[in-house]
């Protein structure tokens, strides 16, 4: 499990990037907009087991999409 999120890498709960959601995430879902950012540059939604799907379709049909990563909570 690779940690991208600085807070999680604490211990500290992160919440779910799903707006109004208040759930722990457990998921990093990495993304990239080429038409605004360097093609190395990987942006990251947190997302709870609820909402992982939702932000991973989001992201994909917009061709966002890079991979999902479990969140390492130790």
């Amino acid at each position: 499990m690779l940690n991208l999120n600085p807070d999680a890498s604490f211990g500290t709960p992160v919440k779910c990037s799903r707006a109004g959601c208040l759930v722990n995430a457990e998921f990093q879902v990495v993304w990239n907009n080429p038409k605004v950012h360097d093609a190395d540059r990987r942006k990251i939604w947190l997302a709870c087991l609820e909402h992982r799907e939702y932000l991973v379709d989001y992201l994909s049909t917009r061709s966002f999409y890079l991979e999902t990563l479990e969140i390492d909570h130790k």
